[in-house]
Parts: C-alpha cells; sequence; structure tokens
C-alpha cells in the first residue's frame, strides 16, 4: 500500500456514505481537520454532524453516536484503535485519518495516516486535506485549513518551514490565491499583530542575546541602531508585515550579529511564513500561526465550534466571540506562566517540572509550559502536571522542549509513553511537544520516571 491509496480508499468510503459523524480533537489540528472534512462532504452532498472530544479515551466514547452513520475520527483514533473494537465498531462503519501512531488491533479499520509511510511533518489537517482534494478537486480552497493546521500542530518548527506533502499543500493553497508564502524571513511568531519591539522580545526560537525577554533593548536596537520609524502616521505601532524588504534585512542583519557574536548559530533565523491575503491586515487571521493560535484557543476554552465557524468562513458573531477567546486565552496564558516564574521549578538533571493542582485547567497547561521554557532553563525539557476537575482520579501532563534538545536526542513522545504505561495510563504527541495521563495514585515518582528515561535518549 502507500498513503495516495490509502487516501483513495478514505475517499471513496467517504463519497459512498449518506451520513459521516466527524470525530475530531479540540487543538488547531483537530479543529481545522474538522472544517475541512465537513465542507469537504457538505459539497458532497453528504449529512455531515461533527464531534468534538479533548481526548479520545473511554469516558468520552460515550460522544460517539450509535447510528448508522460513517464515523470518520480525525486527528485521534490511530492510537485508541482498541476503543473502537470494545465499542463493537466495525470496520465497514469506521474510517481513520490521523497522524500519530497507530496502534495493531484485530479488525482492519481502514486509514489514511502519513506516519507510517515517513511523512512525520504532515499534520491530520494536511491528510484530511489530501483526502478532500481526492473527493472533488473543487476542495482546493481548503488547502488553507491544512495549512494552518499543520502550522499549529508545529509541523513547520523543526526546518522552520513546511516541507515534504505539507509543503506541497501550501503550494497548493498558493496556487489558489488563498495563501501566499512568504520565504527566508524572520522566524518569530507575531509578525501581523505584535508592535516590533514586542514582536521580538517574545523571540525564542532562536533566542536572541540581549534582545529576547528585553523589549526596551528592543526598542532601542530598533530606533538608534536600525533607524526604523516604530509608529505609523496614524500613530499606531507598526507590525512586521508594515516593513519593506530593505528594512527587513537591516534587523535581520542585527540579530544575526547578536547571535554570531554570542557564539550561537544562526540558522534558526529565518523561516517561512504562510499568509493570507483574503484576511484583514492587522488580525490574528492574517497569517498561519496566528489564526492557528485563535482556533487552538477556542477548543481549549470549550468553544471547539466557534473555532470550526471561522475556519468555514464566519467573520461575524462566532468572529467576534473567537477574537475574546482568544483574550482570555492570552490573559490566563500569561497568569500561569506568571505563577510558574514565581512559584519556580524543581530541576532533575534532565527535567524540570511543577505540578500547578487545580489552579489552571488541563486544556491550557502544555501552552503555558512553553511558554514558560522561553524564560527558564532552556537546556532542560519542562514538564507541568496538573488535576483534571472532570476526572479527580487523573493527572495530566504536559511536556514541551525545544529544537535543541530534540536535535540532541529527546523524544517527549516516547519518553510519556513509556512512562505512563508503566502506570496504565496513556501518553503520545510529538518529540518537541507531548502528554500523558496517569492515575492520581501514581503521580509521586512520576517525574524521577520521565527524567530517567530521558538521560538514556541522551545518553
Amino acid at each position: 500500500m502507500s498513503l495516495d491509496k490509502d487516501i483513495s480508499a478514505v475517499a471513496g468510503i467517504i463519497q459512498d456514505s449518506k451520513k459521516v459523524t466527524i470525530i475530531s480533537h479540540i487543538d488547531a489540528d483537530g479543529i481545522t481537520s474538522e472544517a475541512i472534512m465537513r465542507q469537504a462532504g457538505t459539497r458532497a452532498g453528504i449529512e455531515v454532524r461533527s464531534v468534538f472530544v479533548r481526548q479520545l479515551e473511554p469516558i468520552t466514547m460515550k460522544h460517539v453516536p450509535d447510528d448508522d452513520s460513517l464515523k470518520l475520527f480525525i486527528d485521534l483514533g490511530s492510537g485508541q484503535q482498541n476503543l473502537l473494537e470494545e465499542r463493537g465498531l466495525s470496520d465497514r462503519e469506521v474510517v481513520i485519518i490521523d497522524h500519530h501512531v497507530t496502534q495493531d488491533v484485530d479488525t482492519q479499520y481502514i486509514q489514511a495516516n502519513g506516519l507510517p509511510y515517513g511523512h512525520e511533518k504532515l499534520s491530520a489537517a494536511g491528510v484530511g486535506y489530501l483526502v478532500a482534494r481526492e473527493i472533488d478537486d473543487v476542495n482546493i480552497d481548503l488547502a488553507k485549513l491544512a495549512v494552518i493546521g499543520n502550522v499549529g500542530d508545529m509541523m513547520a518548527r523543526e526546518n522552520c518551514g513546511l516541507i515534504g506533502p505539507a509543503r506541497k499543500i501550501a503550494d497548493d493553497g498558493a496556487e489558489f490565491g488563498n495563501v501566499e508564502i512568504v520565504k527566508d524571513d524572520l522566524n518569530c511568531y507575531g509578525i501581523s499583530t505584535r508592535p516590533l519591539h514586542i514582536l521580538l522580545s517574545f523571540a525564542d526560537d532562536p533566542h536572541i542575546p540581549g534582545i529576547s525577554n528585553r523589549p526596551g533593548e528592543a526598542q532601542n536596537m530598533l530606533t538608534y541602531e536600525a533607524g526604523i520609524q516604530l509608529h505609523k502616521p496614524n500613530g499606531k505601532w507598526k507590525v512586521w508585515e508594515d516593513l519593506d524588504e530593505d528594512e527587513r534585512k537591516s534587523i535581520m542583519g542585527r540579530l544575526a550579529l547578536k547571535l554570531h557574536s554570542a557564539g550561537e548559530p544562526l540558522d534558526r533565523l529565518r523561516g517561512e511564513h504562510y499568509i493570507f491575503p483574503d484576511e484583514r491586515k492587522y488580525t490574528p487571521l492574517r497569517n498561519a500561526s496566528e489564526y492557528a493560535t485563535m482556533v487552538n484557543a477556542c477548543g481549549r476554552w470549550v468553544k471547539p465550534y466557534t473555532g470550526s465557524a471561522v475556519c468555514c468562513g464566519d467573520r461575524g458573531e462566532e468572529y467576534r466571540e473567537a477574537e475574546h477567546m482568544l483574550r482570555h486565552h492570552r490573559k490566563i496564558i500569561r497568569e500561569m506562566m506568571e505563577y510558574i516564574l514565581d512559584k519556580g521549578v524543581t530541576e532533575y538533571s534532565n527535567l524540570q517540572y511543577i505540578h500547578v493542582g487545580s489552579r489552571f485547567p488541563d486544556t491550557i497547561v502544555g501552552i503555558g509550559a512553553g511558554m514558560a521554557l522561553s524564560k527558564l532553563n532552556r537546556r532542560l525539557p519542562i514538564m507541568v502536571l496538573c488535576y483534571l476537575s472532570d476526572d479527580p482520579e487523573l493527572v495530566k501532563v504536559s511536556m514541551r522542549t525545544n529544537e535543541t534538545m530534540v536535535q540532541a536526542g529527546v523524544d517527549l513522545q516516547a519518553a510519556l509513553l513509556e512512562a505512563s504505561e508503566k502506570l496504565g495510563g496513556a501518553g503520545g504527541g510529538h518529540k518537541i511537544a507531548a502528554g500523558a495521563y496517569i492515575p492520581k495514585e501514581s503521580e509521586e515518582g512520576f517525574a524521577e520516571s520521565v527524567n530517567r528515561i530521558l538521560r538514556q535518549q541522551l545518553a
């Protein structure tokens, strides 16, 4: 078999179905995946309904309807096929579109997943788009959503841009006209909305000595060294998109000099951005990374249908609700980051961790961990544990690291999978970001166990 044949098989099953229930995840990849498949199904005349779940586990399987619809699991399912079997779902009732490690079970569920074919940088939204395009070429406009899903699930992070099939999907968007690919640009988040000095002070990949976490110094460099006017004629702050090519080169040249002077590599200073010319400037919808953050915020705060509506074109009431979710999301993330920095982390030889108890919801602890890492010891992956409000018997574990540690051999997914399975829990994710659920009675000593596994990975 091949990925193309798997995609064709899944597309054929969907086309032959009268009713489809989409079961998807609540993050940016899951929400864009759902929006892609919902629009592709509706355009094909199929009756479609959607269900979002935080995680596919026994307690959430109750949300999968017991009816005659085709159950389309996307951005989940490959690693939880045992739950589908236990539910009594046959191979004729299920298709799976995913990008996580697949599980061996007796039932031969039809699935499209790039991972078994070596496509590690292709998210579920990417695979979903390929299925949608196989259903009908008219769905090429949905490449934009696949770009958002790929970027939102960090498929572009390691290589400072999308590669392989994910990059070809971006080319589809460029061909259609709703994606603009900007090459060899500043590798930094917030190019469409953040004031220039704030943009640079938040740089963490790479960390710019003297600039990262220092907005005052960033402002001085821009004003007195690069000669950049930080305000527009209307008095508003300029953003990166406002700069011309010469201004961008001047700033990046100075950042490169700071990295070189500190003995730091320059390879991560430049990257590729994906701009959406059909969206308004200075909004979070203008580029893939910021769009993904807005959609992710909706999902993390129990509004995945709002995120999906925005992905499907709503720029009215649902978009205003999404903006509210984004503001709230950023506020709580800042509070969590400040809490971590104030309380402090416990450091082991290969890990730093903190338990936040019930102070913050489990849906955002991983994001807060990633932001806090930029201000902590960047040579140690960070792990955050928290309690679940709806399941007091479980503990959620979230881990984040950076590309430097991944290149050194760190694989957070493998570490959490090994450590959690020993306790009867479950883990998954990616090398750079992963999560797990473990029994509450087993949380003591879990950090030490993960630390030992990380030490073995780095040996």
